[in-house]
């Protein structure tokens, strides 16, 4: 039972971590939240892990997007380098064994807040993506879709001399680059209607919608049991489904680097990297 406190139970290394969360999860209808931690064995960074926590790192605001075509610029052409090294992702055996999970139904379904669209390569099937996805562009005029790699091959036809450029990838699919390097670049408008394209994405300061939050809930109120992986539940947007689980005294872990906000509320905390510590767990939970 999750005991609502301010004093976090100590965290496991990764082997009594996996007897530790075997413990509590066995026997159990388990649903997953991921974050970014979940992806960075796979080359995606983060925001909040422990290799970029000291970087400054500006994220793109939703206001700023929707108000100002230099934000979008800015954005757009840093997206057009970003992607190639994006997409070259592959799942990780985190990634690999929580679609295992889901196949043995010990998982029925995982809500993630990344957007690399990772847990659906890797074959999981139920999966709830809060902050959308970045293979996806939608017109917010007309509201029309388009593939992301479509678009990528209309951004090099209007910016040839980018394509070779060598950047450094950021946490939300696009690249480091300096402020005057972008003069001049070419936003593509909507094929449709010719309006404002915006990645399928919730940025920073946007709300998940409405009815999405709902199946999330949802899908909490199923399981008998929350794993968080690879989150510091820093944004609400994640944390409010631990602390809907802590309030139906489900028994909660969590697989992390560092510490997160939800850590006062779980039964079980593992210091680890979740590929490391996800695929011994899936064979302990499903070991006949």
């Amino acid at each position: 039972m999750t005991l609502l406190t301010d004093s976090p139970v100590a965290a496991l290394p990764p082997e009594a971590g996996v007897d530790a969360l075997a413990s509590l999860l066995r026997g159990r209808r388990v649903v997953v939240l991921t974050g970014a931690g979940c992806s960075t064995e796979s080359g995606i960074p983060d925001y909040r892990g422990p290799e970029t926590r000291h970087k400054v790192r500006n994220p793109i605001q939703h206001r700023e997007f929707l108000h100002k075509p230099e934000v979008r610029q800015r954005y757009w052409a840093r997206s057009l380098l970003g992607w190639p090294r994006f997409t070259s992702a592959r799942p990780n055996d985190a990634h690999l064994a929580l679609a295992a999970l889901e196949k043995a139904g010990v998982v029925p379904g995982l809500i993630t807040q990344n957007v690399d669209g990772l847990h659906h390569a890797a074959g999981s099937e139920r999966v709830l993506e809060l902050h959308g996805a970045l293979s996806r562009v939608r017109c917010l005029a007309c509201g029309a879709q388009e593939p992301r790699a479509s678009l990528q091959a209309r951004m090099l036809g209007l910016n040839p001399d980018f394509a070779h450029a060598v950047v450094e990838l950021r946490p939300d699919g696009d690249a480091e680059l300096p402020a005057e390097a972008m003069e001049g670049f070419h936003v593509p408008a909507c094929t449709r209607c010719g309006g404002t394209l915006k990645p399928d994405v919730v940025f920073f300061g946007d709300n998940v919608a409405a009815p999405l939050v709902q199946d999330a809930f949802a899908l909490v109120e199923e399981g008998d049991a929350l794993l968080v992986v690879g989150s510091s539940l820093t944004v609400y947007s994640g944390y409010r489904f631990v602390t809907r689980a802590a309030e139906r005294h489900l028994p909660i872990g969590i697989l992390n680097i560092g510490e997160s906000r939800g850590d006062a509320l779980a039964d079980v905390r593992v210091e680890a990297r979740a590929g490391d510590v996800l695929p011994r767990l899936a064979q302990a939970l499903t070991r006949a």
